[in-house]
């Protein structure tokens, strides 16, 4: 090999290896800093949930279960077989949430059907939820001293009452609610069962109001429905007629209460209904 050639080749390896070096040697924080991050995004400081971003409105692919107005657009019958399944959410002012499977319901036609309070059409600053959109919150007083909670269905005057509950998380605090808000016996403690059997009982436990009349059940930040993670076959729901509606005639016997047969959290059992039913 010629005296040059082995000068320029020996000079050549010197500075590969120097370059080698200089690679396997760690990096200095300034490099890092000013390095991008590989494939994965930088995180910055975790971002604060929204008011109904709890881990119980997400699917296991992040998808949003609360549901919303397509939801409650149908017809009061078809809605009011739609909630059973259901699962009403109630968060209290401490963050608390309050969970339970909707079991019983009753439709109401609108201004055709004489139980209902928009009977003849007639609209009020008591019953103006039934005419708002599907999805408002009809509340109203009975007695002076009860809550009843609805739900506006599609139809002028048309909504659902819930009936029932069966209660799923937050039991403890239902049941402080109830003694606190109920009369006569306060003193007995309340069997699960009695926490939300009954269409007042339920809003006692949940802390449903007069200031619930008129809220979107779609976008409410206190209240509101996911989808049940399993619904009554057809079989499994008894239609019977509604309860505590005796003076509106013909209207009383029609069978527009539907409830989960077999639910022990059920207000009120027709055995003939589910007779009928079955046969």
């Amino acid at each position: 090999m010629p005296a040059r050639s082995g000068a320029q080749f020996s000079r050549r390896m010197g500075k590969k290896k120097q370059r080698l070096a200089k690679a396997e040697q760690p990096h200095s924080p300034s490099d890092t800093a000013q390095a991008p991050c590989p494939k994965e995004p930088c995180l910055g400081p975790p971002t604060t949930l929204g008011p109904y971003r709890s881990i119980y409105f997400s699917s296991p692919k992040g998808h949003l279960t609360r549901l919303g107005l397509e939801f409650f657009d149908q017809p009061a019958v078809p809605l009011a077989r739609a909630f059973l399944g259901q699962v009403l959410v109630r968060r209290l002012p401490n963050g608390t949430e309050l969970r339970g499977r909707i079991v019983e319901t009753e439709a109401y036609l609108g201004p055709e059907d004489e139980a209902a309070h928009s009977r003849g059409g007639r609209q009020t600053p008591r019953n103006r939820g039934m005419f708002m959109k599907p999805g408002t919150l009809y509340v109203y007083l009975i007695y002076g001293m009860y809550f009843c909670m609805n739900i506006s269905s599609q139809g002028d005057g048309a909504c659902v009452l819930l009936r029932a509950l069966e209660p799923l998380e937050g039991l403890e605090t239902m049941r402080q609610l109830r003694s606190t808000l109920r009369k006569g016996t306060a003193s007995r403690v309340l069997k699960d069962r009695e926490l939300c059997s009954g269409p007042s009982k339920l809003c006692q436990a949940l802390a449903i109001n007069k200031s619930f009349d008129q809220r979107d059940l779609a976008q409410d930040e206190a209240i509101w429905l996911e989808r049940g993670p399993l619904e009554p076959s057809e079989p499994a729901v008894v239609t019977a007629a509604r309860v505590g509606v005796g003076s509106a005639g013909e209207w009383a016997r029609k069978p527009l209460r539907f409830y989960v047969r077999g639910s022990p959290w059920v207000s009120v059992v027709d055995r003939v209904a589910e007779q009928d039913t079955q046969a």
